[in-house]
């Protein structure tokens, strides 16, 4: 992904006003993000533990959403799995995140939600520069391109059905 400023992920949202957009926090160590190993831009407001943010490039554009988190209620030795990098946490590890959909159909209360690690550092978590608390991602036979390009087009699938 290529670095971004704070005037290209505010301008990116599409689930939210504006001002809410202004209002937003955004990361502070914008200059350090690892971009080359990041393939979308996630992080969790500091102020607000239920609340993260997501930015991927879409086509031609940036796509940012808001989200909301809700912890599952799970047994204490369950393990979970994010829908997107197919990463397994311990309990805590992955969580629904719900985004608003945008325009009228958001207004009336409607979202979309996937089970992603709340930590959003998928890129990470595939190129083994974060591990899990589990301390280890399945092995697959996919190559570490095909496994970016599968967490890609399960986030393409998430924000199509978002914004359809």
């Amino acid at each position: 992904m290529r670095a971004l400023t704070e005037q290209d992920i505010r301008g990116s949202f599409v689930n939210c006003s504006k001002g809410e957009a202004k209002r937003l926090t955004v990361p502070r160590d914008l200059a350090e993000q690892p971009w080359e190993d990041l393939d979308f831009l996630g992080w969790r407001d500091p102020g607000a533990p239920d609340r993260s943010y997501l930015v991927s490039e879409q086509g031609d554009g940036l796509t940012g959403v808001t989200l909301r988190s809700q912890q599952g209620q799970r047994g204490f030795f369950q393990r979970s799995m994010c829908a997107l990098c197919l990463t397994t946490h311990p309990r805590g590890g992955v969580a629904l995140m719900t985004a608003r959909k945008p325009g009228r159909a958001g207004r009336d209360g409607n979202s979309v939600g996937l089970y992603m690690c709340t930590d959003l550092a998928c890129s990470l978590y595939l190129r083994g520069r974060r591990t899990s608390q589990s301390g280890a991602r399945f092995e697959e036979s996919l190559t570490l391109e095909e496994q970016v390009a599968r967490t890609l087009g399960n986030l393409s699938a998430f924000l199509a059905k978002l914004t359809s």
